[in-house]
């Protein structure tokens, strides 16, 4: 059953379930193709598909809630991606690209691998698409310059912490700042060695 607050796209994601297809693809097509396996035409297919799965899956979308970190090098894939548009923004094309570009890498052992995680990838993109989930670029917020001279940095704390709440932080006057002991104590001036 579906849990309410998942994400599976991220999810997804997270876990290298579609970029790892694309890698798992391209390995098993460089094998074939070096050996020249029979039918090794779809080796290449399938070098080709899984190189264009991993520039396509590389940039990672903007989550719902919290942050999101940058991929290294991201920006520069995203700006691809985005140009694309609602074909590569919305996840039912997706699911139904992602089974497409498996069928014929399928019919070789060596890419049999990267065809089932294709498989796995389609299926988590259609359950993401009918939950209403698509694909958002992580935009750049503008940083924030710190003003210079203006009143907004403000003055250090005087108290180390743990600091008291405000009400109870008010100064106390000179005579009250001194506690009186409850226990009487005594001193004996007579000590050990007279």
């Amino acid at each position: 059953m579906a849990r309410p607050g998942m994400n599976y796209r991220s999810g997804a994601e997270e876990h290298g379930v579609r970029a790892c297809s694309g890698l798992i693809l391209v390995t098993g097509g460089i094998v074939a193709v070096a050996a020249q396996f029979k039918g090794w035409q779809f080796a290449a297919y399938a070098i080709a598909a899984g190189v264009f799965v991993c520039l396509l899956e590389y940039p990672r979308g903007k989550r719902k809630k919290g942050s999101t970190m940058e991929r290294c090098g991201q920006k520069y894939l995203t700006a691809v991606v985005k140009v694309f548009g609602p074909v590569t923004r919305n996840y039912y094309v997706r699911a139904i690209l992602h089974a497409a570009l498996a069928v014929p890498a399928g019919f070789l052992l060596s890419t049999i691998l990267g065809t089932a995680c294709l498989g796995i990838a389609s299926a988590i993109y259609l359950l993401a698409a009918i939950r209403g989930e698509e694909w958002n670029p992580i935009e750049q917020k503008p940083q924030e310059r710190p003003q210079v001279g203006g009143g907004t940095i403000k003055q250090p704390p005087t108290m180390p912490p743990p600091r008291p709440p405000p009400e109870t932080r008010k100064k106390q006057p000179a005579e009250e700042a001194g506690q009186e002991n409850p226990i009487p104590v005594t001193i004996e001036v007579g000590g050990v060695g007279r």
